[in-house]
């Protein structure tokens, strides 16, 4: 019996060790069935332990001029060890939302951007930005916009812009105050 006792046990270790190392290798379309595991002891779910976690603060949208484009700013931070890239933003205000990089004084349209491991993401005049395309109508000063943020890792995080005068500009100091839900 005891031989028996220590063969079924083998077998199911052997069960749950394989059964781990498959979760371990899937795409993480069923991430919300793992999403409450924080153990990180077993390196073949390091994606599940390690997955980011992103907030947003200073989010604002100056006023569109016409219902052509806009410019949306705002401070991403990634409040963990694992770094991540923002690969999308969407909105009911446009169809065609992009992420624009902008380099020597010349801006170009990127398919991501990185957030680094405890680090920010910061969006702003004059440097990074998300562009709306074809605005389906021209939101005013004291409107909000809401758009979502995609990324590779982190779930996503839905944002409300305050929409602001044409001029304003954040303050080169760290916003403090958060508007993301």
């Amino acid at each position: 019996m005891n031989r028996r006792t220590t063969t079924r046990t083998l077998a199911a270790a052997l069960s749950l060790t394989a059964a781990l190392a498959i979760s371990g290798c899937s795409s993480g379309s069923d991430s919300g069935s793992d999403s409450g595991s924080k153990a990180g002891s077993d390196s073949g779910s390091k994606a599940d332990a390690a997955k980011p976690s992103m907030t947003v603060s200073g989010a604002f949208m100056p006023e569109p001029v016409n219902d052509k484009m806009a410019g949306a700013f705002m401070v991403i931070k990634n409040n963990s060890k694992t770094a991540d890239k923002l690969t999308a933003v969407t909105s009911p205000l446009s169809d065609d939302l992009q992420i624009h990089e902008t380099k020597n004084q010349k801006m170009q349209q990127v398919s991501s951007m990185d957030v680094p491991a405890n680090g920010e993401l910061r969006l702003e005049r004059g440097g990074n930005h998300v562009m709306f395309m074809g605005l389906k109508n021209t939101p005013k000063v004291g409107d909000k916009v809401t758009v979502e943020l995609r990324f590779e890792k982190a779930d996503p995080v839905k944002v409300e812009l305050d929409v602001k005068e044409r001029t304003y500009n954040t303050t080169a100091a760290t916003p403090t105050n958060g508007t993301a839900h």
